[in-house]
């Protein structure tokens, strides 16, 4: 018998549990939780940057490991500091499935943001959120009310409760926290009642990066139990682990701490890892995206066409037009993806949940009024598939099938495509058709876009060709076109030196 240490809130319990539940049934061992009050537990009428000392949700629970009381302990990774006590290993790092934050926000205030009186009043204690929400919620949010932050601790349901008691408009908690205690019966049913009359926002990783590792649990015993690292190890998740790694090293160049206001995000994609960093340092922002092993910048590129936005001297798509169908899609009871703004004329307003493309069509549609549940931060709809498979969002949503607001050739593993807009090439005038012809770069927004182009003026498919890293990406690759990948086309612009 193992005996698992674990802190005492329903969060901890919960994932303590999940985790003897897979240990038992890999191994075929026993497992059994022992219970460890911390300092973070007990004071929660404070912010953990305004209390002194350090390691408030770990110390007691490194004490116990390192004295025999328990046999291993079970961490949210972003509790654990950068230094660890000596005699301590880390063993496993457990997969990864959500590193976002989530907003929760009653349904009934989510009905008056366009006429918002007043400021609208965020819990949180994390000052990574309070920087990034303050100065960037408010462009995803209907009526763009000023937002600002105001303390909140406590455990998972003390603060859901504290939002519907009225405290607070909205709350910001770790969708991975809230998605663990959705697969346990005891602690989902709690969760149900309390999600109750509640919507949310899943912020974009891209723009609201969370904590250096939030979402992975580090499993530590002592180093001299080589024994039950074997054990332990048949847990460990390869790609998460080289992630967080990543993340705390960056956590750790920033100076680290509970008082840190960087949020901090790596994923892996395509090979490479995505940095995504926001917050800031000693008065100065910091923004940084960016692909490990990307393509030092471009010396002198040439004719360079963006097929996205607008740029000072560069060729900007002027041709490939996209028309509004004006039909109206059914998606009431669904849930909508909207791939473009361009399909927002077929959008009804009375969807189950709304999810956007990315942030610049989220921004969109939340201009023209609309609560949006989420986006795929650019990354396409595998992103949105992947979301889909939360427990907790699945309470709130009711798990309502998928519309997928496109156009008429497009196909999506989400589910059903509705034709809201067309795309059509217009006719090229001689002075556009020698300019294309001499582009040496180009970014596309869509593959069909980069056909409709190439089959206008076939000397562009000579050129080196970029695109973000979502379905356009996989459209490329799956018609054998040479293309790179890039977080978006700022980044591309940024490789041509025109950033």
């Amino acid at each position: 018998m193992y005996k698992i240490g674990t802190r005492g809130s329903l969060l901890a319990v919960t994932q303590c549990t999940l985790v003897k539940q897979q240990l038992e049934a890999l191994t075929g061992e026993s497992f059994e939780l022992h219970l460890i009050k911390t300092q973070g537990d007990q004071v929660t009428d404070r912010p953990l940057w305004q209390l002194e000392g350090k390691d408030f949700f770990t110390k007691e629970l490194d004490e116990a490991l390192l004295a025999g009381t328990v046999d291993l302990v079970v961490h949210s990774y972003k509790d654990l500091g950068s230094e660890r006590p000596a005699g301590l290993a880390l063993a496993a790092v457990t997969e990864r499935h959500f590193a976002h934050d989530v907003l929760l926000v009653p349904r009934a205030h989510v009905k008056r943001l366009v006429h918002w009186e007043g400021e609208f009043v965020v819990g949180t204690s994390s000052p990574r959120r309070v920087v990034n929400l303050t100065r960037d919620l408010p462009e995803f949010l209907p009526g763009r009310p000023q937002v600002r932050c105001e303390t909140l601790r406590g455990n998972i349901n003390t603060r859901i409760q504290k939002l519907k008691d009225g405290k607070y408009h909205a709350i910001t908690l770790a969708l991975a926290g809230v998605d663990r205690l959705a697969q346990l019966d005891t602690s989902r049913t709690e969760l149900e009642a309390l999600l109750e009359g509640l919507t949310f926002m899943v912020l974009p990783l891209g723009t609201f990066p969370a904590a250096a590792a939030q979402g992975a649990l580090a499993i530590e015993t002592r180093a001299d139990r080589a024994d039950l690292r074997k054990i332990l190890s048949q847990l460990h998740h390869l790609p998460t682990a080289a992630a967080v790694a990543r993340e705390r090293e960056a956590f750790k160049g920033y100076g680290g701490g509970c008082h840190l206001a960087v949020g901090i995000h790596v994923r892996a994609c395509e090979g490479d890892f995505l940095h995504f960093h926001r917050g800031e340092k000693d008065g100065v922002d910091i923004q940084v995206r960016r692909r490990e092993g990307a393509t030092p910048p471009v010396e002198k590129p040439g004719q360079v066409f963006l097929g996205q936005g607008r740029a000072v001297g560069l060729l900007s798509d002027t041709l490939y037009e996209k028309f509004p169908t004006n039909r109206m899609a059914p998606t009431r009871g669904r849930q909508v993806f909207v791939t473009t703004a361009h399909a927002l004329p077929s959008y009804a307003g009375d969807a189950t949940a709304l999810w956007a493309a990315g942030a610049e069509t989220h921004r969109k549609l939340a201009q023209a009024g609309h609560w949006v549940n989420g986006n795929a931060d650019s990354l396409g709809h595998a992103e949105l598939q992947r979301l889909d498979q939360s427990r907790a969002l699945r309470i709130m949503t009711g798990g309502a099938p998928w519309l997928v607001l496109s156009h008429a050739r497009a196909e999506s593993p989400l589910g059903e495509v509705f034709a809201a807009y067309e795309q059509r090439m217009l006719d090229v005038s001689a002075p556009q058709r020698q300019a294309l012809s001499s582009v040496t770069h180009a970014w596309w927004a869509s593959y069909p876009q980069y056909e409709a182009y190439v089959h206008a003026v076939p000397e562009m498919a000579r050129a080196r060709h970029y695109c973000g890293l979502g379905k356009t990406l996989t459209g490329f690759r799956a018609h054998g076109v040479a293309v790179e990948g890039l977080t978006d086309h700022h980044e591309f612009l940024k490789l041509m030196g025109k950033a």
